[in-house]
């Protein structure tokens, strides 16, 4: 059996599209018993790879908080079906964990001269969110996951957010897209080091930039009549603000590749699904989602 641990705060369309009964929030009081098994998802909006990120959310759960809970969610697995039983899920779950981004949008770029931004360059301090965001990846193997899908950072500079804040032509900001352009291929470098240290493809990239990009740059191709405005907010593109009921509503959600001023629309995400399991090497390094279950299948 496959558990599916959620790391990030992403939608579940992957693990609908696999079949399996959506997982609960680790904190859930319905996580008990038997639904242990299906897995959990100890995902909070805002974080990122630093601590520091995300510091004008409230009450978000850090990185490392989530490790323990996750520490945690192996104890309560152990006394339902013993420590061998609980070590055996683990190692063949399926665990999906996306940071990154929010450490450019909410930290380094969140305002003008940020903290973050006097201290480091952008190459800089791209390094060293590599550096930290293996320490976080080498926990999790440590802790016993042994298949781990890890998405890069998508096109932030192209978002209806950062549009209504830093584009006048509705071009997607030019900085935020070099930040993605150093972040990602570093990350892909730093996952292909820790499968040779551990000796496995524990480690799996998926290219979110490239499955972001091909609908932001041709929406139309998908079925969508824009990329640049989100179907609910305010302000220009509906960049600003949260998704409230006082915001301006698109008629039909399935016509727009943003829902809000930062995430994927459904149809949207469900395209990106598409790539994750079935994509060729562009999307998905070194495997894609199919194949990784075919591989899993015969041990």
């Amino acid at each position: 059996m496959t558990i599916v641990l959620l790391f990030s705060y992403m939608k579940l369309h992957a693990g609908l599209e696999l079949g399996l009964e959506p997982t609960l929030p680790y904190l859930s009081p319905l996580l008990v018993g038997e639904k242990l098994l299906i897995g959990a998802n100890f995902a909070s909006a805002g974080i990122g790879i630093l601590n520091d990120t995300g510091i004008q959310f409230l009450n978000i759960i850090h990185i490392y908080k989530q490790l323990k809970l996750f520490q945690e969610y192996q104890l309560r697995l152990t006394a339902h079906i013993g420590p061998e039983g609980a070590r055996n899920l683990v190692n063949r779950a399926l665990v999906l964990i996306t940071l990154g981004g929010n450490d450019f949008v909410n930290n380094y770029y969140l305002v003008p001269y940020s903290a973050r931004s006097r201290q480091f360059s952008l190459p800089d301090y791209v390094r060293y969110l590599i550096s930290e965001y293996r320490k976080v990846l080498r926990r999790l193997y440590d802790l016993g996951t042994r298949r781990v899908l890890v998405t890069g950072t998508g096109p932030m500079g192209c978002v209806p957010a950062e549009l209504a804040m830093r584009s006048r032509t509705g071009d997607c900001d030019v900085e935020l897209q070099r930040a993605a352009a150093l972040f990602n291929p570093q990350l892909v470098e730093m996952l292909n080091a820790l499968n040779e240290e551990v000796g496995s493809q524990v480690f799996i990239a998926a290219n979110a930039y490239r499955m972001h990009m091909d609908f932001v740059s041709n929406p139309r191709a998908y079925g969508f009549v824009t990329s640049k405005v989100a179907c609910c907010g305010q302000g220009p593109y509906n960049g600003i603000g949260l998704c409230t009921p006082a915001s301006n509503l698109c008629p039909n959600r399935d016509l727009y590749a943003f829902w809000d001023p930062f995430h994927p629309s459904e149809k949207a995400n469900r395209i990106i699904v598409q790539q994750i399991l079935r994509g060729t090497n562009e999307y998905m390094h070194p495997m894609n989602l199919t194949t990784i279950m075919d591989l899993d299948s015969m041990t």
